[in-house]
Formats: structure tokens, C-alpha cells, sequence
């Protein structure tokens, strides 16, 4: 990963934070993208990771970004851009929790999953393909949930607005394949309990349905070294596809 640069955004803790130390640890410098620059009801901010990385010898940069807001996500490319000289790596990992059926759900619950998790991926990535371009290539991941194929459990909006990015990346692998940019989605194999996942449902996962963030990371950091010429067009869990390699 030395000489490239990676944008993570909803890096600010769990699964995101996890990429983007992965990501660092192999040389990539790395853009730390999200909303949470203060602590606040869970903990993680952007500063505290990119520290953490510098703390260990990586390069990382605490980028503010909102992905629901185009302008937000536009600048927060932009800084990255200007301080790293370049983008290679995208990671759209920004993502909201909202797993009750669908009959006693909001609407505004209902938005929120569409606006950040399947608007907030599309915003990113469109800004990010330009960059990635202009170096020649690169690779752009999405994080996803294993949820979207588990029909018999019934619906609920973060499902479908997951389901919803696997649509996207997997059509747009095929548009930007010409210009050497892979397109993947990565799910974890199993239940990581980041401090989200904790907070907005509380249940209890047996001990063998658990997935350490780390396991996320190291797949994460095995994608982003893909391009156009590689593995693309694929929706990937973070456990099998460790296995392969």
C-alpha cells in the first residue's frame, strides 16, 4: 500500500476504524472520514483514530465529512486530495442501525437508512471516481451485511438499503472496468459488535457468531489492492474470502 491513499468513510469507530488501521499499517495513507469530531453517546471520534494510526507509525488525516450532504462529502475529498496529492482507495463504510419490522418502523428511521447508507455510498462514490481515474486506477469497496439474504427472517430498512449497494457496485463494476477500478462489496462473515451495533440493538450474539473488526480489516486491505485487472464485480464476505488466500 505505500504511495497510495485511502479514503474511509464512518471511520470514526468499529469496522471503519478497523479498515483504515489496516490499511495504514501496510503503508497507505489514509483520509479518517466522518461526522463524529467530538465524543459523544457512542464513543469514537475521528481524531482518536487518526491518532491511534500515527501513534503506530502510519499516516492518517481526520477528514470531517457527512455523507448525506454533497457538499460536505465534496470538500472532504478535496482536503484529502490536497493533502495526500492523489486517491486511490475508497471505502464507504458510513452506515445507520435500524433492524425493527418494517410495519412498526418510522418513516424518518426509514429515510435515515436510505440517505446514509445507500445515498450517503453513492455520494461518496461518485465524487471519489474522478480521483481514481486520474491515477489510472484504484479501488473502490463497499460494506455491506449478510443480512440482504436472509429473506426467511423477514424485512427491515438497513437490510434493504444494503441490498440496495450491492445492486450499485455490482452494475458499476461493469461501467469502470474500462478504466481500471475494481469494485467490490465486503461483508462481515459473522456479527461484529462495534460500539453502533451495541447501542442500537443490545441483544445478545453467541460466541461463535462473533467476528473480531480486525478479521474486516485485514479482507478490506486485501480488496483495495485490487484494480480493474483484478477481483471486481463481486459481493465479498470478509471470512471466505480470507480463506482463498
Amino acid at each position: 500500500m505505500a504511495g497510495r491513499v485511502a479514503f474511509v468513510a464512518g471511520a470514526s469507530r468499529g469496522i471503519g476504524a478497523a479498515i483504515a488501521a489496516s490499511l495504514a499499517a501496510q503503508g497507505a495513507s489514509v483520509a479518517v472520514a466522518a461526522r463524529s469530531e467530538e465524543t459523544g453517546r457512542i464513543p469514537g471520534t475521528i481524531h482518536d483514530v487518526a491518532g491511534r494510526i500515527a501513534a503506530a507509525g502510519g499516516r492518517a488525516l481526520p477528514v470531517p465529512c457527512d455523507v448525506t450532504d454533497e457538499e460536505s462529502v465534496q470538500a472532504a475529498l478535496a482536503t484529502t486530495v490536497t493533502e495526500f496529492g492523489g486517491l486511490d482507495i475508497l471505502v464507504a463504510n458510513a452506515g445507520v442501525l435500524w433492524l425493527g419490522p418494517i410495519e412498526s418502523t418510522p418513516l424518518k428511521r426509514w429515510q435515515l437508512c436510505l440517505d446514509v447508507n445507500l445515498t450517503g455510498v453513492f455520494l461518496v462514490t461518485r465524487e471519489a471516481i474522478p480521483y481514481l481515474r486520474a491515477r489510472g486506477g484504484g479501488s473502490l469497496i463497499a460494506v455491506t451485511t449478510t443480512g440482504v439474504n436472509m429473506t426467511d427472517r423477514g424485512s427491515n430498512a438497513y437490510w434493504v438499503s444494503k441490498a440496495a449497494v450491492e445492486r450499485l457496485y455490482l452494475g458499476l463494476a461493469a461501467d469502470l472496468r474500462p478504466d481500471n477500478i475494481a469494485v467490490n462489496c465486503l461483508s462481515p462473515s459473522r456479527v461484529v459488535l462495534t460500539e453502533g451495533w451495541q447501542a442500537a440493538s443490545g441483544g445478545e450474539i453467541p460466541a461463535d457468531m462473533v467476528e473480531p473488526p480486525e478479521t474486516m480489516g485485514r479482507a478490506a486491505a486485501l480488496l483495495a489492492a485490487q484494480d480493474g485487472t483484478g477481483i471486481t464485480g463481486t459481493v465479498q464476505r470478509s471470512e471466505t474470502l480470507l480463506a482463498t488466500v
